[in-house]
């Protein structure tokens, strides 16, 4: 052979060759595989979907992966894109990092813009409409009226979160300091809009409530029932006991607005966990051991409960009837809760039929219809705690009989069903409702009220009832054969909260100035309540995603590219204990 030919095979043909690697490369091989750490930070929160149910986009995500292998084997996600979704170019039109001279809020606009875009496009969609209301509704559409005040509460939170991602926090502070920020100007007046505002807070719990039941896995938790039970009920009643009683001690709290308090500041936050969960399967991290599916689960339940007994408790806080009746709310509530979420979730697994053209998205409306007449319907007939359960299992109903028809779906048919599957649609819907839970739970916040002592023995509530919460969850971990580095991460996993806390913190209020007779101490307790909320979502968001990203990579163990292609969103490992699950399951 002469030198400079192209090396051939023994029947003469060309061999391909494979390029050597400039300088540049070698550099940036670290960066893709490894080098997210700092960019994939708590920023990440605000660019993936939030449904506890992954099915779809892990199938997607491998399914990318699959695809794009061919082409660059070491291709990786990059830095600030979502799971599903192909890597963003790490520089504009394609020009390398060492070589672009641009501005670097342009380049980080640029290589995060395949999910940016969803953020600008609903943006794009209220500047259109904002511009037909000009022209149809003149008198409702100008800037100084109550409802565009609103409006532009819920636009500038979404700028503010899209912001503060630049230093690699979670989104939802963004959106959080804007309202508090637009009450301290004076911009926060919506009086004749207090029911509007109320049902916006009662949307975003029924999406998280839904997307809660959507994610159950019947098949994970007869599998690891009893963990997951210790998971959720131990680490709860222990956080919800410890706060209940510090916040008698130092704020002289009655008992059973302890125990609300203590209720709203124990649910795990699915926003922040189901994120970090998506990267550890990008990574292939923790895939062998059931660690995700015991996460996913106790998730879901932690906040089923904590919901449906924040339900429970308010409704007696607030009830006047007799103390018979009173205690009867329980148990009354579980009952129309299962009968109706029974009910309207078997009548949504055969309306509309699967093969009918709009299915999903017929599905979808009469899914947030369902969710909607539980809670509100709750309300009206005196039962609030009924509202969350029958939420939560009409959704569950639903998707067992969902599920059931994808078993019979070729692998084509399934992908373009889970396009638009309803949980993708409610992971949109989430787009919107998400900076109107935050911000309004912010607008609640004005300085001139605030107490420095509530702010300091909250802080205190929160710190201690978050030891405790670690301390048992780690005991609860005992029982499978994992290692004290897992059961670690699997404890830490419930210390983010931030959805439900901005879902629950403003229901107290908002119960106590819808009373026929409102109560000073009232008012001053559910103000409390609220206030102990948002430092619950400052301390524990940003800190809790920040630990479960980057423990990951110590803490849990690599899975092979096969493993992490061909798992299911909730891997069915045969058992929790088992050391390797079996491929494909």
């Amino acid at each position: 052979m002469t030198q400079g030919a192209a090396p051939q095979d023994s029947q003469g043909d060309i061999l391909p060759t494979r390029p050597l690697h400039t300088k540049l490369d070698i550099q940036k091989i670290p960066e893709d595989e490894a080098g997210a750490d700092a960019a994939q930070s708590a920023a990440t929160i605000i660019l993936t979907p939030t449904s506890l149910n992954l099915t779809n986009t892990t199938q997607n995500v491998a399914a990318n992966n699959a695809g794009n292998s061919n082409s660059n084997s070491n291709s990786s996600f990059g830095p600030g894109s979502a799971a599903g979704y192909p890597a963003a170019n790490p520089t504009p039109g394609g020009v390398r990092g060492d070589e672009y001279k641009g501005p670097k809020w342009w380049l980080y606009i640029r290589s995060h813009w395949v999910n940016t875009s969803e953020l600008v496009a609903l943006l794009a969609i209220f500047l259109g409409l904002w511009a037909m209301a000009w022209v149809l509704l003149p008198e409702y559409s100008q800037p100084p009226t109550a409802i565009m005040r609103i409006a532009f509460l819920f636009v500038g939170a979404q700028i503010a979160g899209i912001l503060v991602t630049f230093v690699h926090l979670p989104d939802m502070l963004g959106m959080l300091f804007f309202g508090v920020l637009y009450a301290n100007l004076g911009l926060a007046n919506f009086e004749g809009y207090q029911k509007f505002e109320l049902f916006l807070r009662e949307m975003a719990l029924i999406n998280i409530m839904l997307l809660a039941g959507l994610g159950l896995d019947g098949d994970a938790f007869k599998r690891l029932w009893f963990m997951i039970l210790r998971l959720t009920l131990l680490p709860t009643i222990v956080e919800v006991a410890a706060i209940a009683g510090l916040a008698n001690l130092t704020l002289s709290m009655p008992w059973l607005w302890g125990i609300a308090l203590g209720l709203v500041i124990t649910a795990v936050s699915p926003n922040v966990v189901v994120t970090v969960m998506l990267k550890l399967k990008e990574d292939r991290l923790g895939l062998n051991s059931g660690i995700h599916t015991l996460i996913y689960a106790m998730t879901t339940c932690n906040d089923v409960v904590a919901i449906f007994m924040f339900g429970v408790i308010i409704s007696v806080i607030f009830s006047t009837t007799s103390l018979t009746q009173q205690v009867l709310q329980g148990p009354i509530g579980i009952g129309i809760g299962l009968v109706f979420g029974y009910l309207y979730g078997s009548l949504l697994q055969y309306l509309p039929s699967r093969s009918a053209t709009y299915a999903n998205g017929l599905r979808f409306v009469l899914t947030v219809l369902g969710g909607t007449i539980a809670v509100m319907g709750s309300r009206v007939i005196g039962y609030t705690s009924a509202g969350a359960l029958g939420c939560v299992t009409t959704a569950f109903i639903a998707r067992i009989g969902w599920r059931r028809e994808e078993a019979r779906l070729t692998a084509q048919q399934l992908q373009a069903q889970q396009t638009a599957s309803v949980p993708k649609r409610l992971d949109l819907m989430w787009k919107f409702l998400k900076p109107v839970s935050f911000a309004l739970i912010g607008k609640e916040i004005n300085f001139n009220v605030l107490q420095g002592h509530v702010i300091g023995y909250g802080a205190l509530l929160v710190l201690v009832g978050s030891l405790f919460r670690l301390a048992f969850a780690y005991l609860s971990t005992y029982g499978g054969n994992l290692s004290r580095k897992e059961r670690a991460y699997i404890t830490i996993s419930g210390f983010p909260k931030a959805t439900v806390q901005a879902a629950l913190g403003p229901v107290a209020l908002d119960m106590a100035r819808a009373a026929s007779v409102a109560s000073a101490e009232q008012l001053a307790l559910a103000g409390n309540v609220l206030i102990i909320s948002v430092l619950a979502i400052i301390f524990t968001a940003p800190l809790g995603a920040i630990l479960m990203l980057r423990l990951a990579p110590y803490w849990l163990k690599h899975g092979d590219a096969v493993e992490a292609a061909d798992s299911p969103a909730t891997p069915t490992a045969p058992a929790l204990g088992s050391k390797n699950s079996s491929k494909g399951t």
